[in-house]
């Protein structure tokens, strides 16, 4: 479902000749779980590789919620690659440790043990305090070798959205805007509204297919009339329309309700806020099960997030263009309380737009 662009944020180097044979199977079981990334909440994204004699058996990603997980999926896909006893002596990969208790499918601690597999490796820690650690636990006591931060760093940086949301009860918050070189997000009215290239539009749209909520504000809505739509040939066919949600203050009536967000075949998915809290807002939106929401909102709003420190992470596109416009990218007022400063920047051309982007360093 990635582009290549979206895997970059948070796979390692895919030159396994730099690896060794543990981070390399880490690497692989990375590239299957990110088949599944935006497609899992409230569960994370996690994938699993199972190996012996230093040769793929199977391999596997969580693909929903309620479904089987990494661990299971592997297995499955062993037992209809070869044959039930292949997973003897095996040594799976994932890239999450392995849940030790049943909720609504079985532990895969329990699938492990069952079938035979002698070694587990692992990239993260369960991020839920209640759970971190077990499966090591219950796997040794069964004589199963565990070993656990391979490519650690990678693995939680995958695990991020959902890490926030289970340790703050919020979502991970991507602030995504599309900026002209003076930093205005509107063009003269006797232009078209687009800013960026279409090679940046389509990036947007594969940044939706992360997320399982988009804001915007109401001025937003009546200036831009949007869709907020998946529209990325790259969406899997599986993704969920994310929820569309607009921030006002003078609710609901005030905006047009011949809009797209009132009337198209995803009607349902659209939440109005009224004059709440930004924090209350996002913490509303966790427990409908959003591990990540997406910011395209105008930028006094952008602002609001931003100085309420409520931002993970920054995707700004700028384009080659000086518009003079109204409104800039974070609006205008006093200087924040303090500089927000990124860490793992990158940057990139996307068309004729540059593409920065980077996590708030706290």
């Amino acid at each position: 479902m990635m582009s290549q662009f979206s895997q970059n944020i948070a796979k390692p180097n895919n030159n396994t000749e730099l690896f060794s044979d543990h981070e390399k199977w880490m690497a692989r079981a990375l590239e299957e779980a990110w088949k599944g990334v935006g497609l899992t909440s409230p569960n994370p994204a996690v994938g699993a590789v199972i190996v012996k004699n230093g040769e793929e058996l199977g391999a596997g990603y969580h693909r929903k919620a309620g479904l089987p997980h990494a661990e299971r999926e592997a297995i499955a896909d062993v037992v209809a690659r070869h044959r039930e006893d292949a997973l003897k002596g095996a040594t799976i990969y994932v890239t999450l440790e392995p849940c030790s208790t049943a909720g609504r499918t079985p532990a895969c601690t329990d699938g492990i043990l069952e079938n035979g597999i002698v070694r587990v490796v692992y990239g993260a820690v369960d991020p839920n305090p209640d759970h971190a650690g077990a499966a090591d636990t219950v796997l040794k006591a069964k004589g199963v070798e565990v070993h656990s931060g391979v490519l650690e760093k990678e693995c939680e940086r995958l695990l991020r959205p959902f890490a926030k949301r289970i340790t703050t009860g919020l979502p991970w918050v991507i602030a995504k805007t599309a900026m002209s070189l003076d930093g205005r997000i509107t063009r003269p009215p006797s232009e078209g509204q687009w800013l960026t290239s279409p090679e940046s539009r389509e990036i947007v749209h594969q940044l939706r297919a992360r997320v399982d909520a988009i804001i915007v504000g109401g001025k937003t809505v009546r200036r831009d009339n949007p869709r907020l739509t998946l529209r990325s040939e790259q969406s899997s066919a599986e993704k969920e329309q994310p929820w569309r949600v607009v921030l006002t203050y003078s609710g609901r009536e005030s905006l047009p309700q011949d809009f797209h967000l009132f009337t198209d075949e995803h009607k349902e998915r659209t939440l109005i806020y009224q004059d709440k809290p930004l924090d209350e807002v996002l913490r509303n939106l966790a427990e409908k099960g959003c591990n990540s929401v997406l910011l395209e909102c105008g930028g006094k709003l952008m602002r609001q997030f931003a100085e309420a420190e409520l931002i993970d992470e920054y995707q700004l596109f700028y384009a080659p263009i000086i518009t003079g416009g109204e409104d800039f990218g974070f609006g205008l007022g006093d200087h924040f309380k303090s500089s927000l400063k990124l860490k793992e920047v990158s940057s990139q051309s996307i068309g004729q737009d540059t593409l920065i982007q980077g996590v708030v360093e706290r």
